[in-house]
């Protein structure tokens, strides 16, 4: 039997037998490393330490201190909920049970499950934890599993479909119960340390609202229970957060029934914020040598199949039929800006050509996942599309990443980066793949960025780097992200006139500095609890008149900050409730004027941290809110020197 390698985290090559499991290459690295083993990460997926390795398998060995731990005893967790599950309701048939980034979740239907429900579930999930149930993987042939699942039609199309070519499939037992699976699980139900049931909801088998509905219910799971407590208390906290709560309570965006269904409106508050948001974007994008374009909402779909978006999106594009033409709403904004790069004659001198657009696009997601801001049907990306010689990529990349670094960096959150390779569904040669992943890979490694990989995560015409926003309570939401394409500028045949004076194909990068001002707006809207930097508050500045004799005083401050967003409080309240009025409502100063300051002509300033200053004068109050809005600041600070 012959060797392979395979590729360890730091680099180096592992040479094993031919057919060795992740367990064998942990052995082989060491006895401690071999016994210690839990589970494996092969070219970017979570798997079964039984599973086989290829020859030239990127690996990562999971032991109970990986990050990936939790991910492994989640997912057993789901395995006890089920067990447990139908210990108390026999009738119940299980589809699937993935964990997720917060714990795990379980689809089952023929049986009726209420929020009261989950108590005694959980209860007996504990039971099962504290019998220390070995958890053991077996293979069973084809026919036994169709036998094993003869009235369950949900495991069966899986086994129809994920499992259609495999002879022997993989099963997990843990005492009377056992469940078709691939793993990882941990080695016994006993290493559960604390799980908890949090709520049911309504989900469609596969995703798809024409099929039947089941009811799914998550859970969590952590290896103790002060963990589950401090998670708890954040989920709490994350609830206090919640953008759709704040959106209504600050008049920021609705979502009405009436318009749609995923087709946020923006109130007046809610634009302000976009609109500083572009800005930023817009003189990022100019600062580093982009041009502005525009597109159209909707195009003909021959542009569509032209780009390949139409194979490979027609189930999410919105179609209408005009004079018997065909059209779609765009799901992306690349085919047009290739469009409008194909208009002219190219130099090699000319590359880089840069274009940014904030285009709409619209994306027919199920009605069952739109949710707030986070999924909608209509959004705005902030694309960029740039057409470079090769010998460029390097170089653009490396610019882009920092303009998207430069951006975590303004607004206080932290990054989270992967490489996201060829998906299942996808466009180009194995050549062309193989050699964009490699120059990404190449970027990210001489960067010294941390990164992980999303295996199939790519676009269906390039690889990409993702990064993902980690907001003030830990939590990750997709960002931004810079996608090598290869493919769409063969489709449209477009070219430069290189230096041998013959035509060359340029390469196609796609990237955005936010992703989607919707998800970043919600992103900063939980981030920023409603508590807006200075220089993105939809009001900056309250003035507080003690009594209406100081309202023509007000007045004429507000003249002179007039370069801000300041508004008057006109209604006749006491200055307790204004003052308690302006914190509820997050605005980041008020300035509050009596008579002694109309006399001294001069302003008391509050902040939402509730410190104050005296005597302040207007000249040094506009001079500081005008640095603080030049610099980006994130937290108002004028009172800073003050405490």
């Amino acid at each position: 039997m012959s060797d392979i390698a395979v590729i360890l985290p730091d680099g180096t090559e592992l040479s094993v037998e031919e057919g060795a499991t992740v367990r064998d290459a942990a052995f082989a690295i060491g006895p401690g490393l071999g016994k210690d083993t839990v589970a494996g990460v092969v070219d970017g997926e979570l798997v079964d330490k039984e599973t086989p390795l290829h020859d030239g398998a990127d690996l990562v060995i999971v032991t109970d201190q990986s990050d990936e731990y939790l991910d492994v005893l989640r997912h057993s967790a789901a395995h006890v909920f089920a067990q447990a599950l139908q210990r108390l309701h026999p009738e119940a048939k299980l589809t699937i049970g993935p964990w997720t980034d917060d714990g795990f979740y379980y689809d089952v239907t023929s049986v009726d499950l209420e929020q009261e429900d989950l108590e005694a579930i959980e209860d007996e999930m504990r039971d099962i934890i504290e019998e220390d149930l070995d958890i053991e993987r077996v293979l069973v042939d084809r026919e036994e599993a169709l036998e094993k699942y003869a009235d369950n039609p949900y495991k069966r199309d899986i086994l129809e479909t994920e499992a259609a070519g495999d002879d022997e499939l993989s099963f997990y037992q843990q005492g009377e119960f056992e469940d078709l699976c691939k793993g990882p699980h941990v080695e016994s139900t006993g290493e559960i340390g604390a799980v908890k049931l949090l709520n049911i909801s309504a989900a469609y088998w596969r995703g798809d609202e024409e099929n039947d509905t089941l009811t799914r219910v998550y859970g969590t799971a952590f290896e103790s229970e002060s963990d589950l407590e401090e998670y708890l208390d954040m989920r709490e906290e994350a609830k206090e957060r919640d953008h759709r709560k704040l959106g209504q309570e600050l008049n920021l965006f609705a979502i009405d029934e009436t318009t749609g269904p995923g087709l946020p409106l923006y109130q007046p508050n809610g634009k302000r914020i976009l609109d500083e948001l572009a800005d930023y974007a817009k003189q990022l994008n100019l600062d580093a040598g982009y041009d502005p374009v525009e597109t159209p909402h909707l195009f003909r779909t021959e542009l569509w199949k032209k780009s390949g978006h139409y194979e490979n999106y027609v189930d999410d594009m919105f179609l209408l039929d005009v004079n018997d033409e065909e059209y779609g709403l765009k799901p992306m904004n690349c085919p047009g800006h290739a469009t409008i790069f194909d208009q002219q004659s190219w130099s090699y001198r000319d590359l880089p050509v840069r274009y940014f657009e904030d285009g709409k696009v619209y994306r027919k997601e199920q009605r069952g996942e739109l949710s707030g801001l986070s999924r909608v049907w209509s959004f705005t990306i902030d694309d960029g599309h740039l057409f470079v010689r090769p010998d460029q990529i390097e170089d653009e990349i490396n610019l882009i990443i920092d303009n998207i670094l430069t951006v975590f960096d303004t607004f206080g959150l932290d990054a989270e980066v992967a490489l996201a390779t060829r998906p299942e569904k996808s466009v180009g040669s194995d050549e062309i793949w193989e050699q964009a992943e490699t120059q990404l890979r190449a970027v990210l490694d001489d960067s010294g960025i941390d990164y992980g990989i999303e295996a199939g995560d790519g676009a269906f015409y390039g690889p990409k780097i993702d990064f993902a926003f980690k907001d003030a309570l830990g939590r990750k939401w997709d960002g931004p992200t810079v996608q090598l394409d290869f493919n769409m500028p063969d489709r449209f045949d477009l070219t430069y006139t290189g230096e041998d004076n013959e035509d060359h194909q340029p390469v196609m990068i796609h990237r955005a500095l936010y992703g989607s001002y919707e998800r970043f707006f919600m992103v900063l809207i939980e981030h920023f609890n409603g508590k807006f930097p200075f220089w993105l508050a939809p009001e900056q500045v309250r003035i507080l008149p003690i009594s209406d004799d100081q309202m023509g005083y007000a007045k004429k401050l507000q003249y002179e900050l007039g370069d801000f967003r300041v508004d008057i409080e006109d209604r006749s309240w006491t200055l307790g409730r204004k003052i308690r009025e302006a914190q509820t409502d997050r605005v980041p100063y008020m300035v509050i004027v009596g008579g002694d300051e109309e006399e001294d002509g001069t302003i008391s300033v509050r902040d939402r941290k509730e410190r104050e200053a005296k005597d302040v004068s207007v000249e040094a109050f506009r001079d500081h809110l005008q640095s603080e809005y030049d610099e980006k600041r994130p937290e108002p600070d004028f009172l800073a020197d003050e405490e």
